[in-house]
């Protein structure tokens, strides 16, 4: 699928957003070795509250959904280790899972702050998909692809007109041009002045 994208003229984007799916990486570095990589964080959190306990599970939610919302990575990362330091004893494998992909999990730092909404999960593709799974699964089976193909172009066409618009639009041109960004904000880039040299 990426192939047949990049064949038909789409560029490397600037940021991959995806769920834990090695394959999906794995073909994306293939095809575009250069693109930036987010993990989504709902999927991650969902994976690190299955390997702890039920009955701490509603105070790690609560610690876990804290992180991608810190202002600055440095704050992110520091309550990433305080969630470590409150739960290591109960499972490692939680700890653990959490710092897997941490580089990830964080990409969405060097893109600007008013995009960052958009950027930490999958939710803008897996919200309309939720109404085409539910339609299709009503249905139960097609006797033609054609018809199937229909219905899910037309849920996914009402589903378009409920679409959040991107925040910051103007910002997108940024972006593109490669304009670094740390910690959601431009990198202004300083211009030194030559030394005067003294008269002799």
């Amino acid at each position: 699928m990426l192939r047949d994208l990049k064949a038909r003229g789409l560029d490397a984007p600037k940021l991959l957003v995806a769920d834990g799916n090695t394959g999906t990486w794995a073909a994306a570095a293939q095809v575009w070795p250069e693109v930036a990589e987010q993990r989504c964080w709902n999927h991650k959190i969902v994976n690190v509250l299955d390997k702890l306990p039920k009955k701490l599970q509603a105070e790690a939610s609560e610690m876990l959904t804290k992180i991608p919302y810190a202002p600055t990575r440095a704050d992110a990362k520091r309550r990433r280790d305080e969630f470590a330091m409150r739960f290591r004893r109960y499972n490692a494998d939680a700890v653990r899972c959490l710092d897997d992909d941490w580089d990830r999990l964080v990409a969405f730092y060097d893109f600007p702050r008013e995009h960052w909404k958009h950027l930490r999960t999958t939710n803008v593709v897996e919200s309309p998909f939720a109404s085409v799974r539910l339609r299709t699964g009503a249905a139960k089976r097609f006797k033609k692809v054609p018809n199937a193909t229909v219905l899910i172009w037309k849920v996914l066409m009402l589903a378009e007109r409920r679409f959040r618009r991107l925040d910051a639009p103007g910002l997108l041109a940024d972006v593109y041009d490669g304009r670094p960004f740390t910690d959601g904000k431009a990198v202004v880039k300083s211009i030194k002045k030559p030394e005067k040299k003294g008269v002799a």
